[in-house]
This record gives C-alpha cells, structure tokens and sequence, in this order.
C-alpha cells in the first residue's frame, strides 16, 4: 500500500514539474547596457537542444509569443521570449529605440549560456520592430544560425535592415513573412529576397501584422516551426 501510494506521489510531482515547464518560467537578465530584462523560458525536454530568441512588437510583451513558445518547446526548441526595455516586466525606456538592438543580442548571448542549449543552433524570431532589431542582431552575432522575421520593415523609425544588415547575415537562412494586405511589410520581405543564402518567403492573405499574422493564419505559424526544426535541427 505504502508502494503505492509513494508511486502515486512521484506521478504527481512529474505531472506537475512537467507542466510546469511547459508553461516557461521567469527569467531576468541584463542588456548590453545594465538594463534590467525580463523573459519567459522554455525548456525543451530531452537536451541538448537548439534555442530560439522571440522579439515581440511595438508596445507589447513576450507574453504574446506564448502559442509559439509551447509549440517550439513541444518540437524539441528552447525558448526565450523576451521583453524589450520598457516593455512588459523589463525596464529601462521604451520610447529608445536604438538601445534595444543591445537587448536582444544580450538575449541572444544569454540563452546559449543555459544548461542543455546547443550553442551552435541558434535562431532569433523577431515581428514588426522586432523583426528589425533580430536582423540586425543576428548580423551582429556570428553565432546565430537562422533568422525569421515577421512583417518587418526597411525603416522602423530609425531602426534600419539595409544591405550592410543582409551583407553580414551573409548566407545564413533567412525567413521572412508578411500580409498581402500590408503595403510595406510585404514590400521588404520581398526586397529581402537577396542574398547568398536560403531564403524563405511565405506571403499570407490574412489582414494581420507581426505576431497576429501568426494567430490569424495557422499554417504560416506551422511553417514557421517547420522552418525552425529544419534550420536548426541537424
């Protein structure tokens, strides 16, 4: 009986460290500059496993990457969907936006750091802004692998993808998505069509931008995942 009772208690402790996280957990770290950051972690089971920096929009929060962290975190990805300064849980102020360019790279370094994350499969997935700042981040760190950018733009208010962006990207993949009812966005993905590397173009019908592209069109947020698994699973 005491058998039993004992194997009935270790079920319910794995059930609950299980779900505990799949749900991610807290996390803070400091940028580039001391600012104080926050972000939610997701730990894959089964490590070594490859990582991934989620960037969120203008004026929201990790929070909305949670659809896209779980489904990552069940495909065997690490997640750190993180919030920029001035945003959500971190601070520092949200209406700079050049120093947050320093925020995600610090993400980036961060999360290879962590026990069980392969350091040499890497990808940074950015929407809107962030789309833009996971870029030039990416341009930036030798080390990330592949780069997804959701509804990005040539010029967000200063933050710039230009030539000398994709030059140092160079030929590491690249996948880019917009709406065919979003003028610039759709412009820049397929501006962004140059390079040496694989790119990926995925153009939706959906009337969304950044991160609600993805809730709103259920097969680009699946092939988003597929392009992950492909980029950095090997």
């Amino acid at each position: 009986m005491k058998g039993t009772a004992f194997a009935v208690a270790a079920t319910i402790v794995m059930v609950i460290d299980a779900t505990a996280i799949a749900a991610g957990r807290n996390v803070t770290f400091v940028s580039t500059d001391g600012t104080s950051l926050a972000g939610q972690f997701y730990e894959a089971f089964n490590p070594p496993t490859p990582g991934v920096v989620l960037v969120h929009m203008m004026g929201r929060s990790k929070d909305e990457w949670s659809p896209t962290a779980e489904r990552l975190q069940d495909a065997g990805i690490t997640v750190l969907a993180m919030d920029l300064r001035g945003h959500g849980s971190s601070g520092g102020n949200g209406a700079m936006l050049a120093p947050m360019v320093g925020d995600v790279q610090a993400a980036v370094q961060w999360l290879p750091a962590r026990p069980g994350v392969r350091p040499d499969a890497l990808a940074v997935v950015g929407a809107s802004l962030g789309a833009n700042l996971a870029a030039i981040a990416a341009a930036g760190v030798a080390t990330v692998r592949g780069v997804a950018l959701i509804s990005p733009s040539l010029d967000y208010r200063g933050v710039r993808i230009d030539a000398t962006v994709m030059r140092k990207i160079g030929n590491r993949p690249v996948w880019r998505a917009a709406s065919t009812d979003d003028p610039y966005a759709l412009r820049t993905v397929k501006e962004l069509a140059t390079g040496s590397g694989a790119r990926e173009q995925r153009l939706s019908g959906a009337r969304a931008h950044g991160t609600a592209l993805l809730g709103a069109d259920p097969e680009l947020a699946t092939g988003l995942v597929d392009w992950l698994r492909r980029t950095l699973i090997f």
